[in-house]
This record gives structure tokens, sequence and C-alpha cells, in this order.
């Protein structure tokens, strides 16, 4: 993933729900009484539930200021998913914020929670999303009773007396996880995408619904609209300083190697299951092709523009390069054109082969100017200077701060659209179908979920063949 940060970017608009924006501008902020909702569904104060102040975001201009009472509480944090980018978000999030510990982690292996808990409890090594070399050993709180494993980890971490979970294990199991900490009434921040199947996206907005009921936090690891760059030009494109929105642009085109992309040889004792777990990342039902997995990045920042979802896409794509068996059944290229409801038409390239050309970014064609990342080029140039910080603990920033303010952010609707425009575009290439939103969102009944979660045989499903792959 450093590999992003040095390639070409054209555009990027994103954006942070924050006190001084409104609501029908950037997404839905849930206001939230004087009362939250604790971890055994208790009702206490917010006072009583945490003191203190989270990073400020006065300095940077993009929250109103507000005056918290000092003391000791603490948020407590549970970690499901060890792997590679939970091990960085649990960090992210406490750089992030004072008065936060980390008290339990879960995953389905053994040797994830004991390699993510040695590096947590050492102060020294940088991540590649942190800004600073890990210094908060201290904050490690994890005992061997609040480390568990297994398909039901998810599960005693949530029930483990944490105020917060962190979700961030492979994309398919987001909506049962999701489900369950807002059902628990637990805050969560969740790495994107949010689901990988019509019927995922379908619970994970019920669940946002429900978060909304509660009084609780969701935030997602779409860390564009945490950066003011993306944010100040993505309010220029709202306010119509490019006028109308008429076309657009979106890229995630990088190369693959074999050692990039979560690939684990398979040893002899691995069941299929444990083998497709571990290498999730090339399975449709685990990860949703990359299209979903990666780019939908670049299509959140899209959706954000238009301030909507496409209503329509035609897609095609393949696997041309990928052709051994053991990287699974999804695709190294997909060109999907979005049509959204105002009739603008977005072009969206993904692509994972070596040795060719590389662009990440977005770009929005107005009948006045073009947006692209942190400038407006036309009728209203304009091009951010401000503060840069690292959106990846930005985003945590934000979570932390909107619980101790009690107005906890809630994107759990827009996540989920972004996903599944995502799985929109996919669904469209793997079958050579256009494809209507309303119908795989109503209608579809595509569920990508194993007959069981448990360690065993598991096919693997046949690589998608465009107008031979049918539609569900």
């Amino acid at each position: 993933m450093t590999l992003a940060w040095k390639t070409e970017r054209l555009v990027g608009v994103e954006m942070v729900c924050t006190a001084h924006h409104t609501k029908g501008l950037f997404g839905e902020v849930t206001a939230m009484a004087t009362q939250v909702t604790g971890n055994e569904g208790k009702s206490v104060s917010r006072r009583e539930f945490v003191r203190g102040s989270a990073v400020s975001l006065a300095a940077l201009g993009l929250v109103g200021s507000r005056v918290f009472a000092a003391g000791s509480d603490k948020i407590r944090v549970g970690l499901v998913g060890c792997g590679s980018r939970g091990t960085g978000a649990v960090r992210n999030c406490v750089d992030s914020s004072p008065n936060v510990e980390i008290v339990a982690l879960g995953d389905v292996f053994q040797d994830r929670v004991e390699a993510c808990l040695s590096v947590i409890k050492k102060d020294g090594e940088k991540d590649w999303s942190s800004s600073e070399p890990w210094k908060h050993a201290d904050k490690v709180k994890v005992t061997p009773q609040t480390c568990f494993t297994g398909f039901d980890a998810y599960q005693k971490v949530i029930n483990s007396g944490v105020d917060l979970i962190i979700l961030a294990t492979p994309p398919h199991f987001r909506p049962i996880h999701l489900k369950a900490a807002i059902e628990a009434g637990k805050h969560v921040f969740m790495e994107k995408p949010v689901a990988v199947d019509p019927v995922g996206i379908r619970s994970v907005l019920a669940s946002s619904e429900l978060a909304k009921t509660k009084g609780l936090a969701i935030v997602a690891g779409t860390q564009r609209r945490h950066d003011p760059k993306y944010i100040e030009v993505m309010k220029r494109v709202h306010d119509g300083d490019i006028g109308a929105l008429v076309a657009g642009q979106c890229y995630w085109v990088q190369g693959w190697v074999r050692q990039w992309g979560f690939y684990t040889e398979r040893k002899p004792s691995w069941s299929d299951m444990e083998t497709q777990c571990r290498n999730w990342y090339y399975y449709t039902w685990l990860s949703g092709d990359h299209i979903v997995e990666q780019h939908v990045h670049n299509l959140d920042v899209i959706n954000w523009a238009m301030g909507t979802h496409p209503v329509l896409a035609m897609g095609m794509g393949g696997r041309q390069v990928r052709v051994e068996p053991e990287f699974g059944n999804i695709y190294d290229h997909f060109a999907v054109e979005f049509e959204y409801p105002n009739g603008a038409r977005i072009l969206s390239l993904a692509r994972q082969i070596a040795g060719c050309s590389e662009r990440i970014g977005e770009r929005v064609v107005g009948a006045t100017g073009v947006a692209r990342e942190g400038a407006i080029e036309g009728a209203k140039p304009f091009k951010y200077t401000g503060p840069t910080p690292n959106p990846y603990e930005q985003e945590h920033a934000d979570l932390i701060r909107s619980i101790r303010d009690g107005r906890p952010f809630n994107e759990g609707r827009q996540v989920a659209e972004s996903t599944m425009t995502a799985i929109l575009g996919r669904m469209s290439t793997y079958t050579g179908r256009a494809m209507k939103w309303d119908w795989a969102m109503k209608s579809s009944k595509l569920d990508l979920a194993p007959p069981a979660y448990k360690l065993g045989d598991l096919p693997v499903a046949p690589v998608a063949i465009p107008g031979k792959t049918p539609l569900t």
C-alpha cells in the first residue's frame, strides 16, 4: 500500500463530518442526546463515559472549540482482525487521541493475535500508515484472558468490556461483526470495504440505522474523507465552483507482484478454508475482488462529489496475468462506466498488472472547471495550502472527538453505498450485463457466504466468465 503514495494522483476529494460542516453537504452526522449506551446497555452520561479532549482539530479550523472536563476515564478499544491493517489501525487509533487503551484482540488464527501483540507491546517500529514510530506500548492492556481466537473471536472481543471496536477482518465478515457490535452498544471503526455482496450491504445499512437510534458512532476507513485538502476542494465543488458536474474519471491502476497483496504459500496442514482466509485478497467471497477492496476509495470520492450513488453500471474486465490457481478467482483488471442520476458518466479503471503505467486518483469535470486532489482549475481556481494531518490518524481522532463531543459520526450509509457502487461494477463485469442499482439493491439475492464458518473443505468458485456467469 505504500506504493500508492508514490504514484500519480489526479484527484481526491474526501471529507470529514466535522462540527462546522452541514449534514446535507457532507453526509450524516447523527446528533446524540446527553446519554450514551454503556458497556452493559445501561444509560450513562457522556461525562461518565469518557472525559478529556481528543486531538484538537480547532487548530486546523475543522471543528468548533469545545471545553471538556479533565479526568482519567479512558476509551477501551478492542481489535477484531489482527493482520497488517488491523495492527496499523489500532496504532493509528491510540496515536490519534489521549486516554485510549488497547484491551482486547481477536482473530481466527492464534499466530495473528500473537504477532499483533508482539508488535504493539514494543515501542520503536513505524507502521506505513503512522506519522511516527510507535511509542504507546504502555497503552496496551491486553492480557491472555482478553486474547481470543476462532470464528467467534469477534463476539468475545465485543463482550470483553470494550467501548470501541475496530473491525479489520477480511471484508466478507464486516456485516456480521458490525451488526453484533452495534447490537451490543459499541462504537465502531470499520475498515473499508464493508461488504462483498448486496446481502451484506443491506445488513450494513440496517446496522447503521440502528446505530443512529442508539447514539453510536460508526467511522469507516475511507480516510480521504478526513483529509483537509479533500474536504476543502469538495466543499467548493458542492458550492458550485466548477458548475454542474458532467463527467469524471477515477483510477486505481497499479502494478502487482507476488509478494504484494497478502499472499502466503499454502502449508500442508492448512485446510481450504484456512488457505483462503489467510490469502483472503484473492477470493471474491472474502475480498469482493480488488475493484471492491481497493478501488472503493476512488469510487467513494466520486459518490461524494456527485452527492449520491450511480443508477447504472456497465463494465468489462478479466484475469489476464493472474493465472496461477493459488491466486484464487479474482480478476486483475476492470473498466466500468457508471451513470449517475443527473446523466453524468464516470469512467472507472482498476488494474493490478506489473510493468504497466500507474495512476491513482480521481478527476471531476464540471461545466466551468475541473476538480482534482487539493486543487480546482477553471473559472474559480483554488489550491489547498493548509495543514496536512495524517488522514489514517485523523479519521480516528475525528471518531473519538465525535464520541466525546456527544455528536457521534455515522458514516455507515455513505461507505455502504460506495462499497455497493464497487460491487455493482464487479457484478456487471463478471456477468457482462449492464447493471441497475435498484435491481441489485432490491432484487439481487447474491450472497457469497460459505456453507459454514469452520476450518475444512471449501472448493474455490470458478473464475467468472462474462456472458456465461449468471445474474443472481
